[in-house]
């Protein structure tokens, strides 16, 4: 699925994926009783030229070159921390590429650009307990930086956790809800990199002898009841991801399988159009106890999106 590692003078060397054209599965999501910026007239009343696809869609394209650099251990503890640069529209092409410090590497650096070299995301991949990942340094700044004044996001605080912790099963044809209106059959239909540990027909031949979920669905799982834990924002408003870490800590997450989520927001932010929140959401093996997997979402809010933000 990959083009061969291109060696370069200094031992580093380059991984570059295939052009993919991710499919766009959000179009008809909505939270709030309305549409998200995935609708091409909500996004195109914010100023923006085209639904957008979600960014984890993205996370699928490192993986066959991250299992090619570490084999199994990717999809045990395994780690893709990134920075959202600019949003891909369906029809437009994204390339990842991986570049590695040398043989060896616990941590590599990650980027996707379009076909015409626009920055689609920034970031690492990594494995193990790997402290300086991409969001690792953000997250530090964010909180270094903390509102003045928040109005979408006012009944937020540091430290609020979620209401309710709630449990996921998802299989093959399970309904994500009016937040990811798909299934995972659906979205192994259309990803940009299908491995064969993660079908209906071949998972079963993977070293856990089940089908094992694509890095890219964690964040849908993490999120997909999110409502339930009580993080109000100001409505009518529209949110966008800025900033998005998925780790496995004692992997992999298993297709219908249980996991309860528990939910902490651990920063707040401002920037000139948003306000946003980091949210770091825990998976935990409901049948084991221990953690399976950690989330770490920053979700921005556009102002421009609430009719009662103040115009000063």
């Amino acid at each position: 699925m990959t083009d061969a590692p291109t060696l370069l003078a200094d031992s580093q060397f380059v991984m570059t994926g295939p052009l993919r054209a991710p499919r766009q599965m959000l179009a008809d999501q909505s939270y709030a009783g309305h549409k998200s910026i995935h609708d091409a007239e909500e996004a195109a009343r914010l100023g923006i030229a085209g639904a957008p696809i979600e960014g984890p869609t993205h996370f699928s394209q490192f993986e066959p070159m991250a299992a090619a650099l570490w084999g199994d251990r990717w999809f045990t503890d395994g780690c893709v921390s990134a920075h959202f640069n600019n949003m891909v529209i369906e029809g437009e092409s994204v390339r990842a590429t991986v570049t590695s410090p040398g043989p060896g590497a616990m941590l590599v650096r990650i980027d996707a650009a379009k076909a015409d070299a626009t920055p689609v995301l920034t970031g690492t991949a990594s494995i193990g307990a790997v402290p300086n990942t991409e969001l690792a340094a953000r997250l530090t700044t964010a909180r270094s930086r903390p509102p003045e004044r928040l109005v979408i996001l006012d009944q937020l605080h540091v430290g609020q956790r979620g209401a309710l912790s709630d449990v996921i099963q998802a299989g093959f044809d399970t309904h994500l809800g009016e937040m990811y209106p798909f299934t995972l059959r659906q979205k192994l239909a259309g990803i940009t990199e299908a491995l064969r540990w993660h079908s209906p027909d071949t998972g079963a031949e993977s070293p856990w002898g089940r089908p094992i979920m694509p890095i890219e669905m964690l964040s849908v799982l993490a999120n997909s009841g999110s409502k339930g834990a009580g993080f109000a924002t100001r409505q009518p408003s529209v949110g966008l991801f800025i900033d998005l870490e998925v780790r496995l800590v004692n992997g992999p997450v298993f297709v219908d399988h249980p996991y309860r989520i528990e939910r902490e927001i651990v920063a707040l932010g401002e920037s000139r159009r948003t306000e946003s929140y980091w949210t770091l959401s825990t998976m935990i093996d409901e049948s084991t106890g221990t953690v399976a997997a950690e989330i770490l979402l920053h979700n921005g809010v556009f102002k421009d999106s609430y009719p009662d933000y103040p115009k000063d």
